[in-house]
């Protein structure tokens, strides 16, 4: 496939994926993840916000440095300091689990909605082979997630490197993004053996395309930069989610459009090239022949 081919599919199911983000049904559903990390969140903080805010600021207070930046700061008359650095650092911890919760659930509860929507209106020819399966899905989707949490823990140290942090982690959301939404998309209309060549043939296009979904997605996390965001921080947290639920629901209408075209056109070229190579039945040639005009007979000489 020429470049140029998938650089144009890849800037036309990007405006497409932008613009049924403001179907009434995307809108819609993209409240149910909302309410369910919502939920989920609540959860977490009524039973476990206070204990994590008193481990986190007594590991803080054993801290030489941080005892002398606080004796700096009361004296110039900012108080509470470690308490604002304490709910700052679990917020950034909680921030992988809100991400990766917010595209598991944009996966499971609204992909499977959104392909329908796009395979509808602009492919409602194309067959469905079933090449892979709800259990498939949600094994390799737990997967992958298992390895994305071990990068991000093992990478965590080089966060504190300033290029890396802006590198690593929407590499990592790109990666998860990719594996995920490449096989839910394809998973009910392509075969097993059409999902691994389209993959193969459009890796490093869905990767960027992941990439690009995990630099976006990290925008909602720089609001806890921000101090009136820790003050409203259970109301931050619905809007983060809302926030990141959007920008994975762009992304699953994004890898449809495109991983959908891929296949029509794979499917498409297969055919040109199964009707070159089709042999002629003799019985056809023979009757083909019988049919064709007898040449006028040559005048005498």
């Amino acid at each position: 496939m020429s470049a140029s081919l998938s650089m144009s599919r890849f800037a036309d199911s990007c405006w497409r994926a932008a613009a049924y983000c403001l179907h009434p049904t995307v809108i819609a559903l993209s409240f149910l993840p909302v309410l369910l990390m919502g939920a989920l969140a609540w959860f977490l903080a009524v039973y476990f916000w206070v204990p994590a805010l008193d481990a986190v600021s007594t590991t803080l207070g054993s801290w030489q440095l941080v005892k002398v930046m606080e004796s700096w700061l009361g004296s110039a008359g900012l108080s509470n300091v470690r308490s604002m650095l304490s709910q700052l650092i679990v917020m950034v911890i909680a921030t992988p689990v809100i991400v990766i919760g917010s595209l598991l659930l944009v996966a499971a509860m609204m992909a499977p909605w959104m392909l329908k929507l796009v395979a509808k209106r602009r492919f409602p020819t194309l067959e469905q082979l079933h090449g892979g399966s709800m259990l498939g899905g949600v094994v390799s989707a737990l997967w992958v997630t298992l390895l994305a949490v071990f990068a991000l823990i093992i990478t965590i140290p080089l966060w504190l490197i300033p290029p890396l942090v802006l590198v690593l982690p929407p590499l990592i959301w790109g990666w998860l993004t990719f594996r995920v939404m490449s096989y839910d998309v394809l998973a009910d209309h392509a075969s097993r053996e059409e999902r691994r060549e389209i993959i193969k043939a459009h890796r490093f296009t869905l990767i960027a395309m992941g990439v690009l979904t995990g630099y976006v997605s990290a925008l909602p996390s720089m609001i806890w930069g921000f101090g009136f965001a820790l003050i409203l921080a259970p109301y931050v947290v619905l809007v983060a989610i809302w926030a990141y639920t959007l920008v994975f629901a762009f992304s699953a209408l994004w890898f449809s459009h495109y991983l959908l075209s891929a296949l029509a056109d794979l499917r498409e070229l297969r055919a040109r090239d199964e009707a070159v190579r089709t042999p002629v039945n003799v019985n056809d040639a023979v009757l083909l022949a019988s049919v064709q005009p007898t040449p006028a007979a040559l005048p005498p000489a």
